[in-house]
């Protein structure tokens, strides 16, 4: 019995967390997927087929899927759970560029694409799949092409400073000004001509700090202004600051300042009395 539950889904990418029951040592029929895909294993162990080659799955090894290719799968362990990735072909091109394929097919998962692994689950979490959870997904990815393509890649490419420092000054005005496209990371890069994967490491070099923490300053500044001024309803406000939800402003208030916004409130007003 296979289950498949959303964790983050987008447009261009789905992560889904996959559940099988079954258990036999027989191969499955034949499938063929259309999309790129990386499965990454959480618990259990599972068999894979594909282009006339079988290899043994599990927590430190996991696989890429490419379009058009067909897999059979066996179940000797007696069930498994697993982290689906699916990726639009733009997305796809953005990070491994033209090539064909990885060399391999299997990925082994070392304990920091591991932890990378937990951390973009464990984010899904927060609510915010717009830029923090686009943005581990797109290290995570990055990360498996660098390791299972030979030849350069976008994601492996270098900039210049000067090129990134002018890339953060644009991008840092889009969000400044709230433009539509500054709602997501993936059309904040398509406003400025850049891959996403692009736009997410030009942050960290110049700045020393991601793209989700810089959005995140400036929302919280925005939040605390309208707080200052009264703002009433703070399910008004985490709608207008592109939240979630109320929930999600209250978790990012907190984890930030230490205080959630009913707090803050009170301290702003006090201090201005």
């Amino acid at each position: 019995m296979l289950t498949a539950e959303p964790v983050a889904t987008r447009p261009d990418f789905d992560i889904s967390a996959v559940a099988c029951r079954s258990d036999h040592t027989r191969w499955s029929p034949p499938e063929v997927h259309r999309g790129h895909r990386m499965v990454l294993v959480r618990h259990g162990r599972f068999r894979r087929r594909a282009a006339g080659v079988a290899a043994d799955l599990d927590p430190t090894l996991g696989y890429l899927g490419t379009p058009g290719e067909e897999e059979s799968f066996a179940h000797p362990g007696g069930g498994d759970r697993c982290t689906s990735i699916s990726v639009t072909p733009a997305l796809w091109r953005s990070l491994a560029g033209d090539e064909p394929g990885p060399v391999a097919g299997t990925l082994y998962v070392d304990p920091g694409l591991g932890l990378a692994h937990r951390r973009l689950l464990a984010t899904a979490r927060s609510g915010d799949v717009d830029y923090a959870v686009t943005e581990q997904l797109l290290g995570l990815l990055a990360t498996a092409v660098t390791r299972t393509f030979l030849g350069p890649t976008p994601a492996a490419a270098r900039p210049s400073a000067a090129r990134d420092r002018a890339l953060v000054a644009a991008a840092r005005e889009a969000i400044a000004g709230d433009h539509p496209a500054s709602r997501t990371l993936l059309s904040l890069a398509e406003l400025l001509g850049v891959s996403p994967y692009r736009l997410s490491r030009a942050f960290p070099r110049e700045l020393g700090v991601s793209l989700t923490h810089h959005r995140h300053h400036v929302r919280i500044t925005r939040a605390l202004d309208r707080l200052e001024a009264g703002e009433p309803s703070l399910a008004t406000l985490a709608t207008d600051l592109g939240y979630a939800d109320q929930a999600h402003l209250t978790r990012t208030l907190r984890h930030h300042l230490g205080h959630t916004p009913t707090a803050l409130r009170l301290l702003l007003k006090s201090a201005a009395e």
